[in-house]
């Protein structure tokens, strides 16, 4: 299995363009299973995560075409045609399925559109149960008949699903996208009240309403959708990973560098600018994107407490405490999504970091310096918190079980090495 070495102590400097939202990319990709005509989707990241999604919209048989690299024209990335004409096949199964959480939201777009699915549980990281009880009652909602047996979701809707109001009880982005995808073929109106705000919601509901879908309400959490008889094809540019911009925003501040992130958009992480100004890191927007570094003499700690989007992501929260390991003072950060998503504490207490947990909040007090030392990921933000880590150490950090980072990041040891980072990977 591959590792990444990284030695610390390189100020990074330079640019980093910014790939393609993978949690946008992927519900984008399933919404390719509303019509029998082509999806264009301009700017997709070139990951674990999309390589598996692929291969199951494969098996149910959509047709893919990949027409390599685009710089012109004002988009970079992946240009990915998905023509899902012929759909023969309506079960997902648990082989591919167990490999990604995103996998169920083929659920929504097939009973839709064919009246049935059966679809895996899901699996992915291990960051606590995230169950897809919400999906599964929504759908009920909208009229379809929900079986669990043997490991699968069994759903039917023979007569096709029917408008509804549906009120989730907690914000739940996946389950705002099945939803909202399956009410655009649903009959009447739907509304999805207290649904996600994300900008990959937003995004993903910006290239259904191009494709024919009715929706009122983007950007807010109540969602009014009425459904139509057919969605047609449409060409969509993949929203800026936000996740990844500030991934490389901290990466600039726990380096004390100076880097340009081409592509990222201020408005996408404005939670994550915020904590990173009262820490004294410095955010300016640029003609190419944004462009982060230091603004005082030394980091400060800084309180975060991860919340649904407009709130400090849940995404970064990981990278936020390896931050904080090297900044003056104490900083309390309190994880209010996920639970079992401070897995990378003991990891980065290897290097040095002080961090105690409390529940669900951790109290990180900074450190002189953190040291290098063999480290294993968990999750895909908990490993790349420690790649953070591993920049502004002393001496060799050793990253094992990296297929996490395969999942989220594309090109990341490329995109640092690039910018005077040492940092390779290791082939098994």
């Amino acid at each position: 299995m591959d590792k990444i070495r990284i030695r610390g102590g390189q100020q990074l400097t330079g640019t980093i363009p910014i790939s393609g939202a993978k949690n946008a990319a992927l519900p984008l990709m399933a919404a390719s299973l509303l019509t029998d005509e082509t999806l264009t989707l301009n700017n997709l990241p070139h990951l674990a995560d999309i390589v598996t999604m692929a291969n199951l919209l494969a098996q149910l048989g959509v047709k893919m075409h990949l027409n390599g690299h685009a710089t012109e024209g004002g988009h970079a990335g992946r240009v990915f045609e998905l023509t899902a004409g012929d759909v023969g096949e309506t079960t997902a199964p648990y082989d591919l399925v167990r490999k990604m959480r995103a996998s169920i939201l083929v659920l929504g777009p097939l009973v839709a559109r064919h009246g049935r699915a059966q679809v895996s549980l899901p699996g992915g990281c291990a960051i606590g149960t995230r169950p897809v009880d919400l999906h599964l009652k929504g759908l009920a909602q909208l009229g379809a008949e929900i079986e669990l047996r043997e490991g699968y979701v069994h759903a039917t809707a023979p007569r096709g699903l029917t408008g509804a109001k549906i009120v989730f009880p907690m914000v739940s982005v996946g389950a705002t996208e099945n939803l909202m995808m399956a009410a655009c073929l649903a009959e009447g109106e739907t509304q999805l009240v207290n649904a996600a705000r994300e900008p990959e919601i937003v995004d993903l509901a910006t290239c259904l309403v191009a494709m024919g879908a009715n929706i009122d309400g983007i950007g807010t959490d109540r969602l009014r959708i009425v459904g139509c008889r057919k969605l047609h094809g449409t060409t969509h540019m993949v929203v800026p990973d936000r996740i990844e911009i500030g991934t490389f925003a901290m990466a600039a501040a726990i380096t004390r560098g100076d880097l340009e992130l081409v592509g990222a958009r201020l408005d996408l992480i404005g939670a994550v600018v915020e904590a990173l100004t009262q820490a004294g890191v410095r955010v300016q927007e640029t003609e190419r994107g944004l462009r982060v570094s230091r603004a005082a003499d030394d980091l400060v700690g800084v309180d975060v407490m991860t919340e649904p989007y407009p709130g400090f992501p849940t995404d970064m929260q990981a990278q936020m405490m390896a931050l904080m390991t090297t900044a003056s003072g104490a900083a309390m950060i309190t994880e209010t999504i996920f639970e079992n998503r401070f897995m990378h504490v003991p990891e980065l207490a290897r290097m040095g970091a002080s961090i105690n947990v409390h529940g669900a909040s951790a109290m990180v007090r900074g450190v002189p310096r953190l040291t290098g030392a063999p480290v294993m990921a968990t999750d895909l933000r908990a490993s790349v918190s420690l790649v953070l880590a591993g920049l502004a150490a002393e001496g060799d950090t050793i990253l094992n079980r990296v297929y996490h980072l395969d999942r989220g990041y594309e090109q990341l040891v490329e995109k640092l090495a690039a910018c005077g980072a040492e940092i390779e990977r290791l082939k098994a």
